[in-house]
């Protein structure tokens, strides 16, 4: 599983949280950290926009974390996790900078995914969709972590 981001993660509490559920994922989850744009909103985008794409592998399943996508249960999650490890393909996570996603990358996703109606930073977005992915995970295993 791959995770595509804009922005650089820090030390610190957020880097911590993110780091306890990255080590309990099977498979485990390589990051890769796109640099964030200068410019106008729309230049930004455009061009964050771009390093994702340039990022993501050309095989890969891509599910773009977008406000205006799917909102599924944690149990939801979890069967849609299952037919993706069924496909072929990698499995490709990408979330936006400060703008958002762009049209491009939209338009790659296989799948759009929304974390709810709320918007997130997009640092804390990392952190929201890494635990869902392991909570996806511990239901699929009948692991008791989740209490749905």
């Amino acid at each position: 599983m791959l995770l595509i981001a804009v922005g650089k993660l820090r030390p610190g509490p957020e880097r911590t949280l993110f780091d306890r559920y990255a080590v309990r994922l099977r498979p485990k989850l390589d990051v890769r950290e796109v640099s964030d744009a200068p410019g106008s909103p729309q230049e930004a985008k455009r061009r964050e926009g771009a390093r994702i794409l340039a990022a993501l592998p050309s095989d890969a399943l891509a599910v773009a974390l977008d406000l205006g996508g799917q909102s599924l249960t944690s149990e939801g999650l979890a069967a849609q996790l299952a037919r993706w490890y069924e496909q072929p393909h990698p499995l490709a996570f990408m979330i936006g900078g400060a703008e958002g996603l762009s049209g491009p990358v939209l338009d790659r996703a296989a799948f759009r995914l929304a974390l709810g109606p709320l918007t997130w930073p997009h640092m804390l977005a990392r952190i929201l969709l890494i635990e869902q992915l392991y909570r996806a995970q511990t239901i699929l295993a009948g692991h008791p972590y989740h209490r749905g």
